[in-house]
């Protein structure tokens, strides 16, 4: 017999981040509006309005997997004017569970972070990190890496794990394949997604304070791409993802399939690039008209000692930062980079704990600024030149690669 946690009743409504915000915040969920687009490539800003941030895009959203982010505390995000940060559904779902989270009034209120939350439906997990999965059409049946007991999740049960969360927006339950995957399974998983997206609505029982993204799916088949992307956008919905990407195609094939997706999805609602977060990639999938993204990379490379800048990324435990009295980034204005060197960081990297919060700080404070800063030139009108600049400092010498040049020429700017 399938067991899992048990789900207390989910309330009604529930309590935005404190009195002030609940009479700021949008009487709808979630609120789209561009606000500036770029007239040469796809590249937009908007205004994401939730019930607990108004949030900029293009916007980077860092990972809390179990509702932290390792090694950075919510007060530091503030500091870093984060609007909005991931939690997992599957890992929360099982530890601590529904009935802690209900209890706590929502994981808003159980991590001690007032902003807006984007949860994952758990599935990209079960397929991905646990070998005992099989999937269903009635869901994923896994083996608990926790207790060894079988358990099942399906989209309906999704949704319970996200509405006791609480999140501003969830994601559907996705049949998820790897991009490598081909023949017949891949057509499988994109009508099943669409199968599991029905479901899921039906099963969504907060649609006054929360929203579903739905999930494009289809591998790097681009017929499959258009059926889903037709089908998805013909629910009611407040926001798409592009999912199944980042696991393993070529580069060409990558930016080929997000140029194709956003311009398959509605102009009015925002776009979101699942598990995308390496800077030279950010960039050029804002050029092809991407909102949102989210990556662990910044703070996972961060435990390893290695600090993200323009140039690309610098290993903190090569001896040639052992006398290194400069900051990471010298334009960088973050707690980091105003506290500590390099030769310091060097001395403590992968050795002292307290490190992985150090380069963890600066590596969100990069991506966040990285993202300002395409706003920024979007909204001046300057985005192509940015983009060249950026380019040339990231790959001197004329070294951009390829595929950069091939996803930025299809949207007119020549390298």
């Amino acid at each position: 017999m399938d067991t899992v946690p048990n789900i207390a009743p989910i309330p009604a409504s529930g309590s935005p981040a404190s009195a002030e915000d609940a009479t700021t915040r949008p009487s709808a969920p979630l609120q789209y509006r561009v606000v500036a687009k770029c007239g040469v490539t796809k590249a937009r800003v908007g205004v994401m309005s939730v019930r607990h941030a108004d949030v900029d895009t293009p916007v980077f959203m860092p990972v809390g997997t179990q509702g932290t982010l390792k090694g950075v505390l919510p007060e530091q995000l503030l500091a870093l004017d984060c609007r909005i940060m991931l939690g997992n559904t599957y890992h929360l779902g099982m530890r601590p569970g529904t009935t802690v989270l209900e209890k706590a009034g929502g994981l808003h209120r159980f991590m001690g972070w007032p902003r807006a939350l984007l949860t994952d439906s758990g599935g990209f997990q079960m397929v991905s990190l646990l070998q005992l999965a099989e999937i269903t059409e009635q869901g994923v049946r896994f083996q608990s890496p926790y207790d060894g007991s079988e358990c099942m999740l399906t989209p309906e049960r999704s949704m319970e794990i996200q509405n006791a969360i609480g999140a501003d927006i969830m994601m559907q339950l996705d049949d998820v394949v790897k991009t490598t995957t081909t023949g017949p399974r891949v057509e499988e998983a994109m009508h099943r997604t669409i199968r599991w997206l029905d479901r899921s609505i039906g099963a969504h029982a907060r649609d006054t304070e929360q929203s579903i993204f739905p999930i494009v799916q289809g591998g790097l088949q681009p017929d499959l791409r258009r059926a889903c992307a037709a089908e998805l956008t013909k629910r009611n919905t407040r926001g798409f993802a592009v999912g199944g990407l980042s696991g393993g195609e070529s580069k060409d094939e990558f930016w080929r399939t997000v140029h194709l997706c956003t311009d398959l999805l509605p102009e009015d609602k925002p776009r979101y690039l699942m598990g995308v977060g390496f800077a030279a990639d950010l960039v050029v999938c804002v050029a092809l008209g991407i909102d949102m993204f989210d990556c662990v990379f910044p703070t996972r490379t961060a435990r390893f000692g290695c600090a993200l800048t323009r140039a690309g990324q610098i290993n903190l435990k090569q001896r040639t930062f052992a006398q290194d009295m400069r900051p990471i980034e010298d334009d960088c204005d973050c707690s980091t980079c105003r506290t500590y060197t390099r030769a310091y960081l060097h001395h403590i990297v992968t050795v002292e704990p307290v490190a992985c919060s150090i380069v963890s700080v600066h590596n969100v404070a990069f991506q966040l600024r990285l993202m300002g800063d395409m706003r920024d030139a979007i909204q001046e009108g300057r985005f192509p030149a940015f983009v060249k600049s950026y380019m040339a400092v990231r790959f001197p010498d004329d070294t951009v690669p390829q595929w950069i040049r091939d996803a930025l020429a299809a949207v007119n700017v020549q390298l």
